[in-house]
């Protein structure tokens, strides 16, 4: 089960947060929002991910997958970074 979520301010971080902790990866779709709380929101979900030990990949632009820690889907390419 994936959460898709589309933010319409920043103030709905919280949601982000609140499924991510609880396990559930998240879609976090910011094609709606403006440019400077759309990076606020990738800031926060960038902490939010290295502070859980998770992963977050971008599927489209302004579209980000979060993966909580020990769920699987990374892609091949973070296999080769892993290699060097």
């Amino acid at each position: 089960m994936f959460k898709t979520l589309c933010p319409q301010n920043y103030n709905e971080a919280l949601y982000v947060g609140h499924y991510f902790r609880t396990g559930v990866p998240v879609v976090m779709d910011l094609t709606e929002m403006p440019d400077g709380e759309a990076k606020q929101f990738v800031d926060f979900a960038a902490g939010l991910v290295f502070g859980r030990g998770g992963d977050m990949d971008r599927l489209a632009p302004r579209v980000f997958l979060l993966m909580p820690h020990g769920m699987a889907g990374r892609g091949p390419e973070a296999d080769e970074v892993d290699k060097l």
